[in-house]
């Protein structure tokens, strides 16, 4: 019989790596990101005009490879896109009370 664990809602912190909600953080908003140039129908040459970026950018986003993308700077390209980016900061809930990261998009 195969034994199934159920994850925590983030897969770095799974997988223990260090700044896990940094990084589940950056995912979530290149998602996002992900979206917006697909649901435009933007090549990603035309994307990276769009965003000041050069197209091997704009590739690495897509393809997850994160490193190098601040969540700043990958809030920055939301913006440029027509995207409000909005920054939450209230006490921790939940059984645990663990304090963290938390994204979400809405969707319009």
């Amino acid at each position: 019989m195969i034994q199934v664990t159920n994850g925590s809602g983030n897969v770095f912190r799974d997988l223990n790596l260090p700044d896990a909600d940094v990084l589940q953080a950056k995912a979530d908003l290149v998602h996002q990101l992900s979206l917006i140039i697909e649901k435009r129908g933007l090549s990603q040459v035309r994307a990276a005009e769009i965003l000041e970026v050069s197209q091997p950018k704009i590739s690495a986003l897509l393809h997850g490879r994160l490193e190098g993308f601040s969540i700043e700077r990958i809030m920055r390209l939301l913006s440029a896109l027509d995207q409000d980016v909005r920054i939450s900061v209230r006490p921790a809930s939940g059984p645990a009370r663990q304090a963290g990261l938390i994204t979400a998009a809405r969707r319009r």
